[in-house]
């Protein structure tokens, strides 16, 4: 077995970038040329009304280290009043024939047991309360 050699036909490992460069240069020129001419895009930002009832001020369900319940009515303005179960959710209820969507927030003393809160929590969401949230105070 004869293997000829190839004269005169050898292997390219280089690519001949000099056309690249040109399409760059003449790509660049064009976009420079025309990119003053383009006006920047206006966006039209939605606009709301104004709502036609103001928010509604939650009810306040206070926890404290006993397992006692006090109430809150933030709408009112009124101070805690010691109540029990029964009479929170009667209370919560008479709100709920106003707005069915009376928010309740519930203010738990740290040293309460997490089993309570979620107690509370779960005699509200059974009395269809849909917004119950849980009021925390911020870190200094």
């Amino acid at each position: 077995m004869l293997i000829e050699k190839r004269k005169g036909h050898r292997l390219m490992n280089q690519i001949n970038v000099v056309p690249y460069i040109d399409v760059m240069l003449v790509l660049l020129v064009i976009f420079m040329v025309t990119a003053p001419l383009i006006n920047p895009g206006q966006v039209e930002l939605p606009s709301i009304g104004k709502t036609s009832a103001p928010p509604v001020a939650p009810l306040e369900v206070s926890l404290d280290k006993n397992g006692n319940l006090s109430l809150r009515d933030r709408d009112k303005g009124s101070a805690e009043r010691k109540v029990t179960r029964d009479e929170l959710l009667a209370a919560i209820r008479e709100k709920q024939k106003r707005n069915a969507d009376q928010p309740v927030v519930i203010a738990a003393d740290k040293d309460v047991i997490y089993k309570e809160v979620l107690e509370v929590m779960d005699m509200l969401q059974q009395n269809n309360v849909q917004k119950v949230g849980l009021l925390a105070r911020p870190r200094n």
